[in-house]
């Protein structure tokens, strides 16, 4: 059987104001310095693990909830593609959470893909990978050498973006992701009274013109 892996938890930027209690932040961002980033928009979904014989949300033992019934459709179509012991993560963006989407690109979004020996591809892979299986990655913001005050004065419209992501541009392995990626997310996130799984779904929407059969 393949081995399943949990998504890591993402520790915060030093400068990120929505941590709560729970969240890790990074003291600085020392191990960033002279190396290559890539910062993408943090979208609001679902965290999504794709295998070729599985599919789950942040928690492995993910029950059936109907917002998932369209990127389980899209797993089925690309499964036989994804080589054996290789995973993608991305974001489930069909049901609304806290930021209402009305020009989506896709309901699911890629952010990384790993190997059967757990290592991340490099961003230059996974966007050809993306481009092999037909998915729309997430929004990139910036790409280039780290620069924390360039990070720090980045316009983030807080109304419509939840926050963002940097992650090396190189490979990095699964034990290194605390190393490799960080976010910043806007202060208050979480806007709504009750959480979207327990709540109606309202689906986000998709860019017009966007014919996405998946």
């Amino acid at each position: 059987m393949t081995p399943l892996f949990k998504y890591p938890g993402t520790p915060h930027l030093p400068w990120s104001p929505g941590t709560t209690s729970e969240d890790r932040k990074l003291s600085d961002t020392d191990h960033f310095s002279g190396r290559e980033i890539v910062v993408t928009e943090k979208m609001d979904g679902e965290n999504t693990t794709m295998y070729r014989d599985v599919i789950h949300a942040r928690s492995l033992d993910s029950r059936h909830h109907p917002s998932r019934d369209r990127v389980k459709a899209l797993h089925a179509s690309i499964a036989r593609e994804i080589p054996e012991g290789w995973r993608l993560c991305g974001e489930n963006l069909y049901a609304r959470h806290s930021i209402p989407y009305f020009d989506l690109k896709s309901f699911f979004q890629l952010f990384s893909i790993w190997t059967d020996e757990n290592q991340a591809l490099s961003w230059d892979e996974t966007l050809e990978w993306a481009d092999l299986l037909g998915l729309t990655v997430v929004p990139v913001l910036y790409r280039g050498d780290f620069d924390a005050e360039m990070l720090k004065s980045m316009q983030i419209d807080t109304v419509r973006m939840e926050g963002y992501v940097v992650r090396t541009a190189e490979t990095f392995a699964y034990q290194d992701f605390s190393v490799s990626v960080a976010k910043w997310v806007r202060e208050g996130h979480v806007q709504t009274d009750q959480h979207w799984m327990f709540a109606e779904i309202i689906p986000n929407e998709l860019a017009e013109n966007n014919n996405e059969c998946h």
